[in-house]
């Protein structure tokens, strides 16, 4: 039976096409998919004889692992429940994305537990496993409707060109694949990067679309302050942390992130390009600190998504980010320990500044002491 090929890009209904790439997965057929970064070959990750047919048509060896492609880095935990603090902050920042990760597979609760033994076997055939989430809308819209994971390769046979078109699958692949979904030329047209974590580090074990000086910054700690219009708390407490953290490493403030360490501000109500107050700037410039660069900057969910520790001025400041963004609610504290508010200085005389940015200094030498730094 020859391959049936659809122009996503062209379909009347473009649920009927995911309908029928999930109808297609369901019977235990193969199914090409276009992803972001080449054309990838899937099979439904609990059906056996599926994924022993994908892969004989891959011609892959039995000991090189396949990739699970899951909805979102939440569902990475039900697969990989032991990933470490490094691992999760990868999976936060890069997913959906071009980014594999290679995580241990120590945990007897995991579901590949559930899936047949040959899957087992061909997805962790050591003691790790491969996880991607796609960023590709109509993969994407598959995995939120099918049972299960899919195991996903790249749609060509060993030893030939990534696919970077459906008729790139085609040839290489013939009557082998049931469906082919053809969205056009692929995005990056080459293929996902592979990052094995271990521990606090990580390692490049294909780089691929992103490069490992981008999965380097991405890799580092990030602590978000956040005020209402980032000009005088949220400021003065990104200086002082920074501060704090550069001492605690032994390094200068401007090379922070060359250790592994991102401190910013944002603020719940701020416009963007907003100058710091001067009784801000003149606190902190008593101490030896600079705001003269500073610009304020509105919260987003960007950043939000990609800081690892959130903290807030006040309780209504948390209270607004858990009500917009609930998954952000463990990562997100108050500045105060014993869980009061830092008063806003605004108006104030440079006293009152002064004695704020002495309450936060307090506050965040204590938290600059207690964090994990990877």
């Amino acid at each position: 039976m020859s391959s049936f090929v659809i122009d996503v890009r062209n379909a009347e209904d473009a649920r009927d096409v995911v309908h029928r790439a999930v109808q297609a997965l369901v019977e235990g057929r193969l199914v090409a998919f276009p992803t972001e970064t080449v054309y990838g070959l899937a099979a439904s990750a609990i059906d056996g004889e599926a994924v022993a047919r994908l892969i004989d048509v891959k011609g892959r060896e039995q000991a090189h692992p396949l990739t699970l492609a899951i909805k979102s880095d939440h569902d990475a935990l039900d697969y990989a429940p032991n990933m470490n603090p490094l691992a999760r902050r990868l999976a936060r920042r890069c997913w959906p994305g071009p980014i594999t990760l290679v995580v241990d597979d120590s945990s007897p609760e995991s579901l590949i537990k559930q899936l047949p033994r040959t899957v087992q076997q061909a997805v962790v055939p050591s003691d790790t496993i491969g996880l991607r989430v796609p960023a590709h809308q109509t993969i994407m819209d598959v995995l939120r409707m099918i049972t299960g994971p899919v195991v996903l390769t790249s749609a060509n046979r060993s030893g030939e060109p990534d696919a970077l078109t459906a008729e790139d699958v085609v040839a290489s692949l013939g009557d082998d694949v049931a469906l082919v979904l053809d969205d056009g030329p692929s995005r990056y047209g080459q293929p996902s990067s592979v990052v094995r974590v271990r521990g606090g580090q990580f390692e490049m074990l294909r780089e691929g679309v992103v490069p490992e000086r981008t999965v380097r910054r991405l890799a580092s700690l990030m602590v978000l302050l956040v005020c209402t219009g980032n000009t005088c708390r949220s400021p003065m407490a990104e200086v002082l942390m920074r501060k704090h953290f550069a001492d605690r490493l032994g390094c200068k403030i401007d090379e922070l992130e060359d250790h592994g360490v991102i401190v910013m501000s944002a603020g719940i109500a701020a416009m963007p390009g907003g100058r710091p107050s001067p009784e801000a700037v003149q606190v902190m410039k008593d101490i030896g600190l600079s705001l003269k660069d500073h610009e304020s900057q509105p919260l987003t969910e960007q950043l939000l998504r990609h800081a690892d520790l959130i903290i807030t001025m006040t309780r209504a400041h948390r209270n607004a980010i858990v009500a917009h963004w609930p998954d952000a609610a463990s990562r997100t504290h108050l500045v105060r320990h014993d869980e009061g508010d830092v008063t806003d200085p605004i108006g104030g005389s440079i006293d009152i500044y002064r004695s704020c940015a002495e309450q936060i200094n307090t506050e965040m030498q204590a938290y600059v002491g207690k964090l994990d730094i990877m």
